[in-house]
């Protein structure tokens, strides 16, 4: 026989994530926004809410944040209810922080005020927290500045400082780092991360862009069309992509096309193990440049062709520039016309018209149903 106790508040507490949302919907006239997304987020957890623009990402937030009403669904932090269709928590007792592109510090207010806006209790309390805040965030010396004097990237940290005050449970953001220039956003992503795991505050973060996701994020949601198509660790994510437009949101890609016989399909560079795909079905190979692979020894006919490579395939460059570390070739291919992108290490610059031959890295390439 199994007993089945009375579970006590901290017990709850200890088992249930810090943020959990389900089967939230959200529809502005005949457009379904948001179509049942659930996720949850543990303390000291860093979640990526990845996807473009207007794909339902920043409702999202405003729903859990409480500044927007679901149509369906239902919002929880520790385990209790905050928000349904019918029972809702006001924002301002949800106990989250919010932070956005706009710091929107008051500049009539010093640094130690704007940190302090919001707080509770003694001046001589509010005062310790905001100091103890500003040293984190190595910004103590400017306590009694004001937001004007200081710099962008100053500010966002005294944003966040201002937003962590309270001691949230839980704070979303919405494209914080997106104003700052692009020499700061690094080291500032970085400070940000630190404090924000110091505090063990569970995080949602919203952005389009995937070298933030994968930078900040303990787990990556993919988000497309109102739904998350995809969910993991951010290896997992670009490692394991559910479909071709969730290889292509991290990467340019490649796709070559096929048809499926036998479990094979037959391309330029050779045979294609496509179990599951059944005789006759159209499917498309993807691969990310970075994989393409010139071969300098005619098409892998040289004493030690590599296996895992495969057959060579000519092609003809179309154009080649210098992108940084590497250099990014395209190629027109001979087998059928078609456009291929290679990237190479270092200069590569060979000039248009030159016949080269590639190969591939087959434990890099992704093999999908055509037109998924």
């Amino acid at each position: 026989m199994v007993f089945i106790g009375h579970w006590n508040e901290a017990q709850v507490n200890a088992i249930a994530p810090r943020l959990e949302i389900r089967n939230i919907r959200r529809r502005f006239g005949d457009r379904e926004v948001v179509n049942d997304v659930s996720l949850s987020i543990e303390p000291g957890q860093v979640t990526c809410l990845l996807g473009p623009s207007g794909c339902g990402k920043s409702t999202t937030l405003r729903m859990i944040a409480g500044v927007e009403m679901q149509d369906s669904g239902e919002i929880y932090v520790d385990g209790k209810l905050i928000c349904d269709t019918v029972f809702r928590i006001p924002p301002e007792r949800r106990q989250i922080g919010l932070m956005f592109q706009d710091f929107a510090l008051f500049p009539h207010m010093s640094v130690a005020d704007n940190v302090a806006f919001g707080l509770k209790g003694a001046k001589e309390d509010k005062r310790a927290r905001v100091e103890e805040l500003l040293a984190k965030v190595g910004l103590l010396w400017a306590i009694d500045k004001f937001p004007h004097v200081l710099s962008g990237g100053e500010q966002q940290r005294i944003a966040l400082a201002r937003a962590l005050a309270p001691r949230p449970r839980i704070m979303l953001m919405d494209e914080p780092f997106s104003g700052l220039d692009n020499r700061l956003r690094d080291g500032i992503r970085d400070e940000t991360l630190a404090v924000l795991k110091e505090e063990d505050t569970a995080v949602l973060l919203v952005t389009h862009e995937p070298e933030e996701a994968m930078r900040m994020a303990d787990e990556i949601a993919l988000m497309r069309d109102g739904r998350i198509v995809q969910r993991g660790a951010p290896y997992n994510i670009y490692n394991a992509p559910v479909d071709k437009p969730a290889v292509a949101f991290f990467s340019d890609i490649n796709v070559i096309r096929g048809t499926s016989r036998g479990a094979l399909t037959g391309t330029p560079f050779g045979e294609f193990l496509t179990p599951g795909f059944g005789d006759g079905q159209e499917v498309e190979i993807v691969i990310r440049p970075q994989h393409l692979k010139l071969d300098f020894d005619r098409g892998g006919r040289g004493p030690n062709p590599t296996a895992s490579d495969g057959v060579a395939a000519r092609g003809v460059v179309e154009r080649a520039r210098f992108i940084g570390n590497e250099s990014l070739v395209e190629f027109r291919m001979d087998y059928d016309g078609s456009m291929l992108k290679a990237i190479v290490p270092n200069v590569f610059l060979p000039k248009p018209g030159t016949p080269l031959w590639l190969t591939l890295r087959r434990d890099r390439c992704f093999v999908f149903a055509a037109g998924r």
